[in-house]
Order: C-alpha cells, then structure tokens, then sequence
C-alpha cells in the first residue's frame, strides 16, 4: 500500500485549519504555527494519525465487521459515497436520521418496509393498487431510498464511524460514545476531538484532501477484506485435506477387508478344486 506523502497533502491544502479566533484548544497539540491569523495543522502528524487509523480500520475489515462512514456536508458526500461502495460499507450522506444508533431497530422497520415496497413491485400486487396508492409509495420509496438505501445492507451495528467534519456530525458522534462504539475522525482546528477514538487532524472542508485520507484507509480497509478471503480459503483448504486424511483409514479399512474376503474366497476355490480332483483319480482307479 502507498505511503501517505507530505507533499502531497500539503498540495491537497490539508493543512489549512480555520481562523484562530474559531479554534478549540483542544486542537493545540496538532497545530504547527499560525499564519496570517489562520491556524496550520501539523501535517506530520496527520500521517502518522492516519496511519494509525487505516491499522484499527484494516483489522476491524479483515475481522468481517462493518464501518459506517457519515459525511453530509457538500464538499465531502461524494467522496465519502464513491470510497464507501468502492469496499461495500454503509453510508449516510444525506441527513443524519436521529436514533440512527441508539434506536437502531426501528431504521430497520424502516429499511425492511422499503424491502417490502420492492417486494410488492415484483410480485405484482403494486399494480393492483389505484392511481394515487401507487404515488404515495413510489414517494414513500423514494424518500426511503434517499435516506436508508446507503444503509440497506446493515442488518446490525457498526463495528466502527468514521465521520468528516466531527462538529457537523455531532449527533452521530454522541450516539456512538453512548454505545461505545470507536469513533474516526477527520478533525478540523475548530472542533473537540475528545470524544473522538482515532483522530486525523487535517482540513475537512478540502476535497481533495479529504480524498487522498480516505482513500489511503479505504485501501488499508480493502487489503483486510482481501487477507480475510485467502485466510478463509486456505482454512476451507485446511478442513477438506482433514476430511481427506479421516476418509483415507476408512477406505484402507474397506480395502483390506475385501482383499482379505477375496483370499479367503481363492482359498475356498482351492480346496474345492483339490477335493474334486482327488474324487476324479479315486474315479480313474475304481476303473
């Protein structure tokens, strides 16, 4: 996997933060120097922040798990939605739906109802309905594929958030710690990274910078995915050569019972074949 390079974020503009009147003192130990009254983010220890984030996430994707990325402010939702389908793993660009967490079976009453929807398009029970029925659920779906379709294949909760713009996603954010699930951030001098587990201190409203982060953990996430599929198929390889080796005794077993039928078979032959040619010279002589 490619290296995060300082150059390259330092092109990308990741380490512009925000006024220093706006920042969060919190923020103090990932800024470098202010300039022109706006804050610099260090951007070494950007990399390193990032590096130590794509290790947490690369196991928690090798482990099987899933990680939900949020990101609904404009410059981010379409990276975050590109990168998310790139590995298979929810997302919510659009409103946070709250309770999304904390309440999390009743946004899979929500999603299943949008299952239903499709369900009853293909069997055909759709178009028995009238004119306006048909508007009121195809408006129905459509609002549920707009919110829900990113999440449609998360049947429990994440493993792990990774959000962009910690301030803006605040909701997200508390609802993870209250059910302690590890929270990643892309954190910006203006917000609090106390609550949040993994915190890469960059720009979060540069696109590209934003880009060059997640693709780097996407990647880091894709090479887990990937160790998993080779570890679960040599432990598939591993358990066919055990049934082999417990098959092979039995077919021995099987083996040396038959060779021990078919001697004893030829032995019978001989005798039999002794006796009547011992009857056909006594025979001969009575003659």
């Amino acid at each position: 996997m490619a290296k995060l390079e300082f150059d390259q974020l330092l092109d990308a503009g990741a380490h512009f933060g925000h006024l220093k009147r706006k920042w969060n003192p919190a923020m103090a130990p990932y800024i470098f120097m202010e300039r022109n009254g706006i804050h610099i983010i260090d951007l070494y220890k950007t990399i390193a922040k990032t590096e130590e984030a794509a290790s947490a996430l690369k196991q928690i994707a090798k482990s099987g798990k899933k990680v939900l990325f949020v990101a609904t402010k404009k410059q981010a939702k379409p990276v975050i939605e590109e990168k998310a389908q790139s590995i298979n793993m929810p997302y919510v660009i659009e409103r946070w739906p709250g309770g999304m967490l904390t309440n999390f079976p009743t946004i899979r009453k929500a999603v299943k109802k949008m299952s239903n929807i499709d369900k009853m398009i293909k069997d055909g029970t759709f178009d028995t309905l009238s004119k306006r029925e048909k508007l009121q659920i195809t408006r129905q779906r459509a609002k549920l594929e707009k919110n829900l379709g990113s999440i449609q294949d998360l049947t429990r909760l994440p493993s792990a958030l990774f959000v962009v713009d910690v301030m803006k996603e605040d909701i997200a954010v508390k609802e993870a710690n209250k059910l302690g699930i590890p929270v990643f951030g892309i954190v910006d001098t203006n917000s609090d990274p106390t609550d949040i587990d993994f915190v890469i201190p960059a720009n979060d409203d540069a696109a590209k910078a934003v880009d060059m982060i997640l693709g780097y953990l996407c990647e880091a996430m894709k090479e887990g995915l990937d160790e998993r599929k080779v570890e679960k198929a040599d432990a598939n390889a591993a358990e066919d050569q055990e049934e082999e080796a417990a098959a092979t005794p039995r077919r021995e077993r099987k083996s040396k019972v038959a060779k021990k039928e078919r001697v004893k078979k030829e032995d019978k032959d001989a005798i039999n074949a002794s006796v009547v040619s011992k009857y056909a010279k006594d025979a001969d002589v009575e003659e």
